[in-house]
Parts: structure tokens; sequence; C-alpha cells
């Protein structure tokens, strides 16, 4: 395959009408690579808009997850980082097995690092997570606790990490996941504290935060259908019983060949608008496996995808933030899970713009939105 040409994508860029056919052009001339050791810094043209400019200027979020070390380690990857986005959400260092190893001992260099980066260059960070079914310690995994030993480990966990991050973290997913399908999920917390564990976490996080805008979030239940009721009548009773919760997040995992449809997207985030909630998109990425078209057809088909959820999230004034789960196919986590080759985000792995950048260009640039709730 031949290089892109960047002079030619860069005279042209400033252009929002073709931004979107550009970025397909400049896609099926590349191919996909795979990462080079030191990638070009200069990926975008200083003149042209970048998603976070575009986003500032309508008071909205336009975000990632952020790999720590990738962070460290590569020049190309907080460049594009700080250019690109002002809302970042820590991809594991926040977890309870990274901040918790052994009971009662925290360690938050990792979590303290991305932090740093995210308020030297004015970025927002969504703490993520608190509670989770998974990605906990093996010391309690493996142990034996009575129902008041596992609320007092709890508590103390985000009691500890919400305060530790007091006034530099003041969004929160809480609990992440706790819905199955239509039911809630099988964890040592729902068997060890009961179903009254998810308001006890948010309580305690208010309690260590009383400033912090405090989400659940969960995959799967972005449009219509069985489990995006259940996540509504939870959420529903949360606020009927008091629990301080502020908003959902829908993260929005799909593929090419697995997708909500769009309409039934705008009708969930206008359900859960009208109870008085926030919506953010927490964690997209778009699944390019299994699907057997050629590459530039995958990637006109994943920038669409893109460009559709963006501009029904811009639609809804309670949708505040789109946040993808990365942001450059050099650091996905899909490969690594499945064992096969992928190219779900917007960067490919030489830290050039997709067919699917320019689709969230275009979506940011025709957007009349002017603020956020």
């Amino acid at each position: 395959m031949e290089s892109v040409n960047l002079e030619v994508l860069q005279r042209f860029i400033r252009l929002p009408g073709i931004l979107l056919i550009l970025g397909i052009a400049a896609c099926s001339l590349t191919g996909i690579q795979t990462p080079i050791a030191k990638p070009a810094l200069t990926v975008q043209p200083a003149q042209a808009p970048t998603l976070r400019s575009l986003a500032q200027s309508r008071r909205f979020y336009i975000g990632t997850t952020v790999n720590v070390n990738a962070l460290r380690d590569e020049a190309a990857y907080s460049a594009t980082l700080a250019r690109e986005f002002n809302m970042v959400t820590p991809e594991v260092s926040m977890k309870f097995s990274e901040t918790e190893p052994q009971r009662g001992i925290f360690t938050f260099a990792q979590a303290d690092y991305i932090v740093a980066f995210a308020q030297a260059h004015q970025m927002q960070v969504r703490g993520h997570n608190l509670v989770w079914y998974t990605d906990l310690p093996a010391w309690l995994t493996n142990g034996k606790f009575t129902r008041a030993e596992l609320i007092t480990m709890l508590r103390d966990h985000i009691i500890t990490e919400v305060k530790r991050y007091r006034g530099q973290v003041n969004i929160w997913d809480v609990v992440n996941e706790a819905m199955g399908d239509g039911t809630l999920r099988d964890s040592i917390w729902l068997r060890g504290i009961g179903p009254e564990y998810i308001d006890m976490a948010f309580q305690w996080a208010r309690e260590a935060n009383p400033q912090a805008r405090l989400f659940y979030n969960d995959y799967g239940g972005e449009g219509l259908g069985r489990k995006s009721d259940a996540i509504y009548a939870l959420v529903k009773g949360m606020l009927q019983r008091g629990v301080p919760l502020a908003g959902v997040g829908l993260q929005m995992h799909i593929s090419l060949n697995s997708y909500p449809n769009q309409k039934d997207v705008l009708a969930n985030m206008q359900r859960l608008a009208a109870l008085g909630l926030e919506v953010q998109i927490t964690e997209m990425d778009v699944k390019t496996q299994d699907d057997a078209r050629p590459m530039q057809a995958k990637l006109a088909a994943q920038a669409q995808l893109y460009g559709e959820m963006l501009q029904t999230c811009l639609s809804v004034t309670a949708c505040t933030a789109f946040v993808m789960w990365g942001f450059t196919d050099a650091h996905s986590w899909i490969p690594a899970f499945t064992g096969r080759p992928d190219y779900p985000l917007i960067f490919d792995a030489l830290y050039r713009p997709k067919p699917a950048y320019f689709a969230l260009v275009q979506a940011l640039s025709q957007s009349t939105r002017v603020g956020v709730k």
C-alpha cells in the first residue's frame, strides 16, 4: 500500500463538508499498519480544528480512556491525547485490584500520574471505577468474609479513593456493570452484602466527596430492550430512595455486526434525561472483526456508527460527554481479548486519523449545541 499524502490531507482538512470523505480516502490509501517504534508527532495540521477545540466551543466533553504505560512511554500518545481530548478515564489505574492490592494498603502512583497529566492539560477526569464484579484483588476474592466485613472493606475502599482525589476527580463511575440481562449480576458484593450494596456505594462516595457527580455505568443497555429497561428501573428506584445518583454511563462497546438502533439510543437517553439524570457515552469502540467486507468499506461503516452516536448524544441536552475506550488501534483491548487483530478506534496504530475521526469532527462541526446541562 502507498503511504497517505499528509500534505494533501492538510491542504483540504479545513473544509468541513469533505472531512469524512477525505478520511475515508486517506485510509483507503494507507490500509491498516502495525505500530512503529517512533511514530511521527505531527499527525494533525496545526490549523485544523481538533476534536477538543470543537467540543470545548460547545461546552461539551470529548474523551478517551488512558493507558498509563503508553502515556509515560510514547510521545505520540501523550501529544495526541492532549491535543484531541478534554476528558480522560483511567483504563485500569483506579480499579480495585490496582489501587488496593493488599487489604488496607493502597497504591495510587499510576492513577496519580494520569490525574497530574490531566490537570496539566486542563482535562476533566472520570474516575473509573469504585465497585465492579471483576478486577478484584486475590485477597478479596479468595478470602472468606462476613457481611459486616465486606461492608466495612467496601466502604473503606470507596472512602479512601474518593477522598484522595476530592477536588481533582469530581465525576465517578461508582458502580460498574451490576446488571445482567434483566436481573442483578452475580458478584461477591451481591452474594455477600445483598442488592443494597449499590445504594451503599453511592452514599459512601457522596460522603467522601459531596461535590462529585456519581454515575452508574453499564454495557448492552444503550438502546431499548430488556437490559436497558432493567437499568432504567434500577436507577429510577435509586432516585426514589434518595440515592445521590447524577447520571448513567452508556458504554457503547459495539461492532459492525452488532449495534443499537440510533433511534432507540435517542429514546433511551431521553427517558433517562426525563428522570433528571445526566447521560454520557463512556466507553465507545467499534469492533471490525467478523465483517467480511473490504477494509475501506469496514472503515466507512465504522465511521458512520461513530458519527451517528455522537450526533445522538449532541442532540440530547442531558448528554454531556462522549468518551471512547482508547483512541489508537495500537492500544486497543480487543486484539488481546479475542486473539485476533482489530481496528476499533479513531486513530490507526501510527496515530493517523481514520474515517471515524473525521466523522466525529463533522458531527461536532455541524452541531448547533451551545451549552450543556
